[in-house]
């Protein structure tokens, strides 16, 4: 008869628990979070900076201890740096206030608005005139003017008069835009691209304060009372 394989229940890595708020693994690090932290860190000694600490440069084992009795953790901020920087904080806190931080500058980064506008090959000059005024308020807005001209059938004959438009238009707008891109054929539409020039604030002088003019000391009489 075969022997049947004895089993004890699941295997559990060895190892430190994870402290209550963190995820398993050692040192509490996991794939998504790119700091390593307690255990974790691999150098001899660590500089250490916070507001909870004494800042300077300590042993690895000491470092740990610090943290360890603050309840807190040590977290490798900058690994290349000599030695490597470390922090005394809450690890959740710490992550919280990261994705606080890239959430914020998303915020303010500015998102680049492209405008189209189309022509035909053989485009009037009531209509150019037209659409031309329409870039000129994309640009000054701070907008990107993506011009092109639509060849249908065998309009694409006159793919130079169209380059020529689109340079005409770019020549027009060019106290307000720059090329970004020369006119590129693609597919059936020849395409331009315009960005707008950075408007450069200018200082405004100093205004002076209007000088306070001295009251004038009435000039004394001349005359001299006659005497009686």
């Amino acid at each position: 008869m075969e022997k049947k394989p004895n089993f004890s229940g699941p295997h559990r890595p060895a190892g430190p628990r994870p402290r209550p708020g963190q995820k398993g693994g050692r040192g509490g690090k996991n794939d998504k979070d790119s700091y390593a932290i307690n255990e974790q860190i691999r150098a001899r000694e660590v500089r250490l900076v916070g507001d909870n600490v004494e800042p300077g440069v300590y042993p690895i084992d000491k470092a740990r201890k610090i943290a360890a009795g603050l309840e807190l953790d040590l977290i490798e901020i900058s690994p290349t740096a000599e030695p490597p920087v470390c922090r005394v904080l809450d690890y959740q806190k710490f992550l919280y206030q990261q994705k606080k931080r890239l959430k914020e500058q998303k915020a303010k980064a500015t998102k680049v608005v492209v405008k189209e506008i189309r022509f035909g090959p053989q485009t009037d000059d009531h209509d150019y005139n037209f659409k031309l005024k329409h870039a000129r308020g994309f640009l000054q807005e701070g907008s990107k003017v993506k011009a092109y001209v639509f060849f249908r059938g065998r309009s694409i004959l006159f793919k130079e008069q169209g380059e020529v438009l689109l340079l005409r238009f770019a020549n027009d707008l060019e106290d307000l835009g720059k090329v970004e891109q020369m006119p590129v054929l693609e597919g059936k539409r020849m395409i331009i691209m315009i960005t707008p020039l950075k408007v450069q604030t200018k200082k405004e002088p100093k205004k002076e304060a209007p000088k306070k003019e001295t009251p004038v000391k009435a000039e004394a009489e001349t005359e001299e009372k006659s005497e009686d």
